[in-house]
């Protein structure tokens, strides 16, 4: 197939890998699958998307940040972003399969972003659909792979690797900044005194806006933290790390947090 000429990349008759969704997003797909590879530490600064995205690492560990969460991508999982949503993106090592959707195509999408496990058919569906031409066939066996893909997604259930970032300004900080060198030692007074608040009243302010107590957030947000550690270290130097008193317990925590262990993702045993 000819692909069409396009202002900046000539012809697209051959895949789709490693362009920016700004130079095909006006074709009329509905759904419009890129392939990229980024360097490790690679950060995709705040910015939005016209159209949904299910962004999948194939390799490697994804951080996205949103207003009002940050969400953990473990590998070979995916995150779906809802359109028109502001989010930062941490690569760490990764190589993507990204779906760009039309929103009036899945009005299911969800209405904040969702990690997802992603099965070995949705899988090979993305490696398939990324050697794609821009602007593929509606018909035949590439329109119906694209549809396939829809159902496939739409099947998925949510993953917990997220918290929640409250709403007020000051209270936001102190969880970013927590998320960025999380502290086994940091306790609520800590908190609240940098709120200049009682902890009764720190504790009452921070429930209402995520739902959760300091300590439990601050204890999930550990755990989440572990998750691209575990890239290069074991489960026994990531424990340690994070200031857990023994593997066994960290393990134990990650597995009641996550449903799964941390060796499924750690570079060596601990």
């Amino acid at each position: 197939m000819v692909g069409r000429v396009l202002s900046r990349l000539g012809q697209y008759g051959g895949p789709v890998k490693n362009i920016p969704l700004d130079d095909v997003d006006h074709l009329d797909r509905a759904v419009l699958p890129i392939g990229t590879d980024y360097p490790a530490g690679r950060v995709l600064d705040w910015h939005e998307h016209r159209r949904a995205q299910f962004l999948y690492g194939a390799t490697g560990v994804m951080v996205v940040d949103t207003a009002d969460g940050t969400w953990t991508v473990p590998p070979e999982r995916a995150v779906l972003i809802p359109a028109a949503t502001p989010h930062r993106v941490r690569m760490l090592g990764v190589s993507t399969r990204s779906l760009y959707v039309e929103p009036g195509a899945v009005p299911w999408w969800p209405a904040r972003c969702t990690v997802v496990d992603v099965p070995p058919l949705l899988r090979e569906l993305l490696l398939a659909a990324v050697e794609f031409p821009a602007d593929y066939s509606l018909s035949g066996r590439e329109g119906a792979l694209a549809t396939l893909l829809l159902h496939e997604i739409a099947a998925r259930s949510p993953l917990p690797f997220h918290v929640g970032i409250p709403s007020s300004g000051d209270l936001a900080a102190l969880c970013r900044e927590y998320l960025a060198a999380p502290d086994a030692a940091v306790t609520n007074t800590d908190w609240a005194a940098r709120t200049a608040l009682s902890e009764r009243a720190f504790t009452r302010r921070f429930r209402a806006e995520t739902g959760e107590s300091p300590a439990v957030w601050r204890s999930r947000a550990r755990l989440l933290a572990a998750v691209p550690l575990l890239r290069t270290a074991s489960v026994s130097a990531v424990s340690g790390r994070l200031g857990y008193s023994s593997p066994a317990a960290f393990t134990a925590a990650f597995t009641r947090a996550f449903g799964m262990p941390p060796s499924r993702f750690a570079a060596g045993r601990g």
